[in-house]
């Protein structure tokens, strides 16, 4: 039985090459593990194929530090910051100007819209105001939402209904801007 060269060749190339890779690897680990202010470029010119690599992690390095050079995110913060909610105010009836037309915090049962008229101030490319209603026990009556987008003084409107008569108790309404309460207001239905 005697062994060719070619029953070495294929193993011994086939080992080579798996070396080469888990060296490649290894290479690249560190290369991710180095600081994102530090060099990522090799000592020696990589071979084309590990090229992709490297290109692929050197976006990341320099999008951090353009993150870092030019924050983007808290810019958009202080428009944000800037939008609020002024006054809520209650009532039966609203007019074209989207504004309540005489307030009140008491309602009969037989009335059967409740408008909430919410002013705000400030700017906003897109703020997502919400109005969560509730009965005294907690039990959710309604939860509407509308995005507001706005350079200045602006008025929404909400309706809650019931076309049956409303219980009567104490009912609160939370006003919320981007998921974070911005006023309440308390009325109550009672009979007159």
């Amino acid at each position: 039985m005697t062994l060719s060269a070619r029953t070495f060749l294929f193993p011994a190339a086939t080992m080579a090459a798996l070396l080469a890779l888990s060296a490649c690897g290894k290479q690249d680990e560190s290369q991710q593990a180095a600081p994102a202010g530090a060099s990522t470029a090799p000592a020696t010119p990589a071979p084309a194929a590990t090229a992709p690599a490297p290109a692929a992690s050197a976006p990341a390095a320099a999008s951090t530090t353009a993150a870092a050079a030019a924050p983007a995110a808290p810019a958009a913060a202080p428009a944000a910051a800037s939008f609020k909610v002024d006054t809520v105010t209650l009532g039966s009836v609203v007019g074209n100007d989207h504004k309540v037309s005489k307030a009140k915090t008491s309602f009969a049962p037989g009335d059967k819209a409740i408008y909430a008229s919410v002013a705000t101030d400030g700017s906003t490319p897109g703020s997502n105001l919400s109005a969560k209603w509730t009965f005294e026990d907690g039990s959710a009556v309604s939860d509407t939402s509308k995005t507001v987008a706005t350079d200045g003084p602006a008025v929404t409107t909400f309706k809650v209904q019931n076309p049956s008569e409303w219980p009567e108790g104490k009912y609160k309404l939370v006003v919320a801007v981007d998921g974070k309460a911005a006023a309440t207001q308390d009325f109550e239905v009672k009979k007159k």
